[in-house]
């Protein structure tokens, strides 16, 4: 089999679960200096190391050399164009999968709808810990999550003081909408499918295939980012709002504070991973690189097929004569 382009894999880095869940840098120049990452900028320079990164970040007013991509690549370490404080994700980089067998794994679950309610049902059971969900129809649990979720926010507002009267946001621009503690909602949930986001691509699983969610391209960070809303962003936006704190910056770093304290970047890796792999089993990472067969299902790459057994005659059989038309 060829050498890919990347020179590590997975036995030679970090495990995703174990690094810094991100580091949003902007307004910077961005380099290598042996095995870590320089930032530099008019007030200081800091050294951060590739290895221990998730993601990294990149806002407006930056610029990285092509040594700092290498490394960070080498490293395993997703990289993503984003807006300023990281509202917008424009574009991003390879992060630590090399194999495509959980991709492949998720995609038969998505095609096939007995597996696929399973999935769902198994998202729902994870959001009602206490609760018997067995015999309830997805659109019994989908009833379901939604009373939870106003409970929640009459709850939290009884707690802190902060009115409440409906989810309001507005899409493409969601901290522009609402009351502050709707913008602090918004900002934190954006924060949210950002880590979740990260984790899905740099573990190896499709972003867009989702279970609850479907029809966009970040279904299944939807889907995953769910199961934390009701810990991390709902009763840290009503904490912030009842402390006057009600910038998208507040909601940001207190954010990050609290995936930090809930250690929730290794929790995201183990939920992904028991939703759509079969129980004792393990991820596979390995970078398989065959071909696909109709029969034997796959076969090596690296080698030329044409020394293989192959009736030439038979299959020039089945082509038109050039002098024919081809049309009836």
């Amino acid at each position: 089999m060829p050498e890919p382009w990347w020179r590590t894999g997975p036995q030679e880095v970090h495990r995703l679960e174990d690094r810094v869940s991100s580091l949003y840098v902007e307004r910077c120049h961005i380099d290598r200096d042996d095995n870590a990452i320089v930032l530099v900028n008019k007030a200081r320079v800091v050294h951060v190391p590739a290895s221990w990164l998730a993601v990294l970040l990149i806002g407006p007013g930056s610029r990285i050399t092509h040594q700092a991509v290498t490394l960070l690549a080498d490293s395993g370490t997703a990289l993503c164009w984003v807006g300023e404080h990281g509202v917008r994700l424009y574009a991003s980089g390879h992060g630590i999968a090399r194999g495509s067998q959980l991709q492949l794994r998720q995609a038969w679950l998505v095609t096939r709808p007995k597996e696929r309610v399973k999935v769902a049902r198994r998202m729902y059971d994870m959001r009602f810990p206490h609760e018997d969900t067995t015999g309830l129809t997805v659109q019994q649990l989908r009833g379901r999550e939604g009373t939870r979720i106003r409970r929640l926010y009459a709850q939290h507002s009884q707690r802190t003081g902060v009115p409440w009267t409906k989810r309001d946001y507005k899409p493409g621009d969601a901290f522009a909408a609402g009351d502050d503690v709707n913008r602090l909602l918004s900002a934190a949930n954006s924060a949210l499918y950002g880590i979740c986001h990260a984790v899905i691509t740099g573990i190896g699983a499709s972003p867009a295939l989702g279970f609850v969610h479907t029809g966009s391209a970040l279904s299944f960070v939807l889907d995953i980012a769910d199961l934390y809303k009701a810990e991390f962003t709902i009763p840290l936006a009503f904490d912030l709002a009842a402390k006057a704190l009600t910038s998208e910056r507040d909601a940001r770093t207190a954010f990050r504070d609290a995936i930090v304290q809930g250690k929730l970047l290794p929790r995201v890796v183990e939920d992904v991973k028991s939703l759509l792999l079969p129980e004792d089993s393990t991820l596979l990472e390995e970078d398989l690189g065959g071909l696909w067969d109709d029969k034997d299902g796959v076969v090596s790459s690296g080698r030329n097929w044409g020394d293989a057994p192959f009736n030439a005659d038979s299959h020039l059989d089945v082509l038109p004569d050039p002098g024919e038309s081809t049309t009836s």
